[in-house]
């Protein structure tokens, strides 16, 4: 018996694109909805929580350094974090508004 005929079957008549294409376009529609989109939003609301900041507010950074905004600058914010402690940080280190 030829093995070579018995494993070279035709395995012609498999499906369209369209059923290989179908599956992934529903998993990347997921992960835009489920991933992509969140860290969006969350971006946006805190870039604009950035914007709003005013005198005397009370800030959190990503360091977890906790203080009280006492200059507003450009690129840069002077906090007081203990009372005679002034620190520049980034505004990109704020992460939340201590309520």
């Amino acid at each position: 018996m030829n093995t070579y005929l018995f494993l070279s079957q035709d395995t012609s008549g498999g499906g369209s694109i369209l059923s290989f294409a179908l599956p992934l376009l529903l998993m990347g529609g997921i992960f835009y909805f489920l991933v992509i989109l969140p860290q969006k939003r969350q971006k946006q609301q805190i870039e604009e929580m950035i914007s709003n900041l005013q005198m005397n507010d009370e800030i959190v950074t990503s360091g977890g350094v906790i203080g009280k905004i006492k200059e507003i600058k450009e690129t840069s914010l002077i906090i007081q974090s203990a009372e005679k402690s002034l620190i520049e940080i980034g505004k990109s280190a704020v992460v939340g508004k201590k309520p």
